[in-house]
């Protein structure tokens, strides 16, 4: 067992109900515990480490910049002398400790990494405060102009998973190394900070400038990628007693009735793996160039506003959200390699907190089109990065669904009360805690294999952390739901009419299901009665448009053109962004022009991560 040590700083901040909980889960302890090597940062975080962040910050909207200092805590072993920390493309004015003034050095940058910051420590320091400014260009920060946002104000965000918090932030950035913080963030006049974190003054106070400062405390040690900021015209809406929404004054009231099983959804998660550990739950719905469908920053998810569908069809995603609350967020990943412990674990209880909402029927039918995503990645994918362990990409089925899938498996096979059990006790075992694949596995036998040869022999653990593909003890998940799906393609492909299928009496799952099925080569005259029969140009459901529009675009339909272009200039979410811009490049001509074009509009509302993507894909040897 790994104990972390919470600053006094925090300690002090705490209630005594967050104090109590952070308490027995990270006593004191004088030796800094071990943590694995992490390629992915310059850390060294065995010979001294950051304990806690205080951040004095002014977002300069004009010059696309945060500009102030970063004083960190530190915990070294007695003979360390020095300290290295992740920056990419900080402008650093100066250091200095709580001894006074050291020397530093910025070393080699790399487009990926950065650089590492090594800074000269000696006995006694405990403080190192650096003044700084972010580029213009940091990787983790979109700064959005008015016409970007449903309020005609500017507004900014902030991205950190999983390396891109060093763009603004002068840390460790590995998710092995978990601190606190707190943050003092100027904004300018009219608008509203928020963060990843409890808000101490909802309302701002006078700063300098004529700006508004925004103070805010994370008393639970987070790994420094969960430290996320948000700048904008917003607003709030309670949504029961701890959970609420955030969004654009014109967005709240529909993201607050969209969102208002939130607190059902608390408490089925509670009831399953303990008490919720960080205060509030609220989610703040973002621009539409948002990358991602949610990320979940504690206390405060970000959200994308293409989950708006207007009949709660997409609810999933908060589900999984919440999830991370005690998948991630409460038990951390190590290093990177190990992320499926963060997303696969996730996705399984984001199946069980729906099956408890929604019903076995929605749950089998979101695993059913999960389990089709996993058979189409390790198809296209080299085995090397179908493995759980150090997969690559946790944002790939891999993480999400293969590890879902282990964990169904092992429910399978040691029973669904057995499996709540061993999860409850392993969040309260490993809580504010990282952890490795190989450091679960040994639980996980401790604590439920126990020697049992036979038990063992049927759950192929190592296969499953270790190995390419699907073990032979998968099983595909079955809904008698989709067979009539599968029943209507076959009568529309035997010459049938597209709208004698019951669509408006399907949920979005089996329309997905229906997008997906149909076959991949279709001729003209046979997508526009799809299109006829189900206005699939016009649809608001962005998961039907995007399946709908893979379709249409891979087969060169030039209706489907005008649509794709409006989705692709309305959102940035990079699930959707990325593939439609890899079909168009596929179709010749006649798509690579499309794409070219939408993308000379597009580029600029992007953020950086999907610009990065896209940029790949059209400019595949730059």
């Amino acid at each position: 067992m790994i104990i972390r040590r919470r600053t006094l700083l925090a300690a002090t901040l705490a209630t005594p109900a967050l104090a109590a909980c952070a308490s027995t889960a990270a006593e004191s302890a004088d030796a800094l515990a071990p943590l694995p090597q992490d390629p992915d940062s310059y850390a060294r975080p065995n010979e001294a480490r950051v304990r806690h962040i205080s951040l004095d910050l002014t977002a300069d909207f004009e010059r696309k910049v945060f500009a102030g200092s970063a004083t960190l805590s530190i915990a070294a072993r007695p003979d360390a002398r020095e300290i290295v920390l992740d920056a990419h493309s900080l402008n650093i004015a100066s250091v200095r400790t709580n001894l006074g003034e050291t020397s530093w050095t910025l070393g080699e940058h790399q487009d990926r990494y950065g650089a590492p910051l090594t800074i000269a420590i000696a006995s006694g320091v405990e403080t190192i405060t650096i003044d700084y400014e972010s580029a213009p260009g940091a990787g983790s920060l979109q700064w959005l102009e008015p016409a970007q946002t449903a309020s005609g104000k500017q507004f900014l965000f902030s991205q950190g998973q999983a390396i891109l918090n060093r763009t603004w932030i002068p840390l460790q950035d590995t998710p092995g190394v978990r601190i606190t913080y707190d943050a003092r963030i100027v904004a300018p006049a009219g608008l509203t900070a928020v963060m990843s974190a409890e808000m101490l003054t909802p309302q701002g106070e006078p700063a300098e400038g004529g700006g508004r400062a925004f103070r805010f405390r994370m008393p639970q040690a987070i790994p420094g990628y969960l430290i996320a900021i948000a700048i904008g015209e917003l607003a709030h809406r309670d949504v029961g007693n701890r959970t609420g929404a955030w969004a654009e004054p014109s967005v709240v009231d529909a993201a607050a009735q969209e969102f208002d099983d939130m607190p059902r959804m608390m408490r089925v998660a509670e009831a399953l793996y303990g008490d919720y550990r960080w205060g509030r739950y609220d989610v703040l719905v973002l621009p539409p160039s948002f990358p991602y469908g949610g990320m979940e920053n504690p206390r405060l998810t970000f959200a994308t506003p293409t989950l708006l569908a207007g009949d709660k069809s997409l609810n999933n995603v908060i589900a999984h959200e919440l999830a991370h609350s005690w998948s991630g967020n409460l038990v951390t990943n190590a290093v990177w390699a190990d992320g499926w412990l963060n997303e696969g674990f996730t996705s399984y209880i984001e199946d069980r907190i729906c099956e408890e909402l929604y019903g076995v029927d929605y749950t089998m039918m979101a695993r059913a089109l999960a389990w089709a995503a996993i058979q189409a990645e390790i198809a296209k994918n080299t085995p090397d990065t179908t493995r759980l362990y150090a997969a690559g990409d946790t944002g790939s089925a891999v993480a999400y669904t293969k590890g879902a899938l282990f964990l169904h498996t092992v429910e399978r096979i040691i029973g669904r009360a057995r499996t709540d059990r061993f999860l409850r006790s392993y969040f309260d075992r490993y809580a504010f805690q990282p952890m490795t694949t190989a450091g679960f596995l040994e639980d996980f036998r401790d604590h439920v294999v126990r020697g049992d040869a036979d038990l063992e022999a049927r759950l192929l653990l190592d296969e499953w952390a270790y190995e390419p593909g699907l073990p032979a003890n998968a099983q595909e998940p079955q809904t008698d739901r989709f067979a009539e799906v599968e029943t209507e393609i076959g009568a529309f492909m035997a010459g049938g009419a597209a709208s004698a299928a019951p669509w408006e009496n399907w949920t979005t799952f089996e329309r997905q299901r229906y997008l997906q099925r149909l076959p991949r080569d279709l001729s003209a005259a046979q997508l526009d009665a799809v299109n006829t029969a189900f206005g699939l140009n016009e649809t608001g459901n962005a998961e039907v448009l995007f399946d709908w529009l893979q379709l249409a675009l891979a087969n060169g339909y030039e209706p489907a053109a005008a649509p794709a272009e409006r989705f692709l200039m309305s959102m940035g979410r990079g699930k959707f962004v990325a593939p439609l811009y890899r079909t168009m490049i596929g179709q010749g001509a006649w798509g690579q022009a499309l794409a070219r074009r939408i993308y000379a509009g597009a580029r600029a509302t992007y953020h950086p991560i999907v610009v990065r993507r896209v940029d790949a894909i059209l400019n595949p040897g730059e």
